[in-house]
């Protein structure tokens, strides 16, 4: 377990099988918590553990100095598959901080805000005076008149210029088609004959 710690806080990642990694994870998260405050009790506690003076110098500097914030789970344990030779259920073990490739790397994480009402209201309230007073500024009252005045202006002659072409057109057809006099009436002999 103390190679396997060394390796994973030198290399911040390494491949094994998944019973060893989890053995690992159980064995490396507590030191990895003694490596956030740096003193002297620290270091020789975390020195029986690991008997590697460049894997507890790496921890208290670097990978302390990094998870300061966390408050644990300082590993990510993923499945690979399984070993060609014996068909062990193989696993890479690495440290949560140090992956490059997963979101949030390198990211400063955004504070949570509080929601209340009162903070709602006061917004809403805001928005809405900010609206108004847009409003006021781009269009005013006196423009939006003048505007109205203009289309009703415009539109009354084309108005009355289509009503009298629909007119005319409704005479035109009346026109063209009378009613024949020769033609019989229904119901007449004629069509009862036929």
């Amino acid at each position: 377990m103390a190679n396997m710690a060394s390796s994973l806080i030198k290399h911040k990642k390494i491949t094994t099988t998944v019973a060893k990694a989890k053995a690992l994870r159980v064995y490396v998260e507590p030191l990895i918590t003694k490596g956030k405050e740096n003193n002297t009790h620290n270091h020789r506690t975390v020195f029986s553990y690991l008997q590697d003076k460049e894997a507890v110098h790496e921890l208290f500097t670097v990978v302390g100095e990094k998870v300061a914030s966390r408050p644990g789970g300082y590993t990510r344990i993923l499945k690979i598959g399984n070993r060609a030779g014996d068909n062990a259920d193989m696993a890479m073990i690495e440290l949560v901080d140090f992956n490059e490739y997963f979101e949030g790397y390198g990211t400063a994480k955004k504070a949570a805000s509080k929601r209340t009402r009162r903070g709602k209201a006061k917004t809403s309230t805001a928005k809405t005076e900010t609206t108004a007073a847009v409003v006021e500024t781009v269009a005013p009252a006196e423009v939006i008149d003048v505007v109205e005045t203009e289309v009703e202006e415009t539109e009354a002659p084309v108005v009355e210029e289509a009503a009298a072409e629909v007119a005319a057109e409704t005479t035109e057809t009346a026109e063209e088609t009378p009613a024949s006099e020769d033609a019989p009436a229904e119901g007449s002999e004629e069509d009862n004959k036929a």
